[in-house]
């Protein structure tokens, strides 16, 4: 990176400064390719697809109905709650 900065600034000085505009862009433009290049690298990479995601939650969603009337009805509140609990841990590890 630093050669194409001292390229661009010797190219400055022997074509002037009416195309400085003009190398200015070029050399931006250049290291906002090797910026999106390294973000596309160190961009965190999902196991799932977005539609096996809803999948997921739509299944997560469909289990819930029953598991819910069974904790309900023989725990209580605290068996619903860990049922809602379980549902949301699913669907958030399944999203990362």
């Amino acid at each position: 990176m630093r050669t194409e900065l001292e390229s661009a600034v010797a190219a400055r000085r022997e074509l002037g400064a009416e195309l400085e505009p003009q190398l200015v862009e070029s050399f931006l433009d250049r290291i906002e390719g090797r910026l999106d290049e390294r973000r596309a690298a160190a961009a965190p990479r999902t196991g799932l697809a977005a539609d096996q995601r809803t999948g997921i939650a739509i299944v997560s969603i469909i289990a819930a109905i029953p598991l819910v009337a069974i904790a309900g009805g023989t725990v209580g509140v605290p068996g619903i709650a860990l049922v809602a609990l379980a549902i949301v841990l699913v669907n958030y590890f399944a999203a990362r």
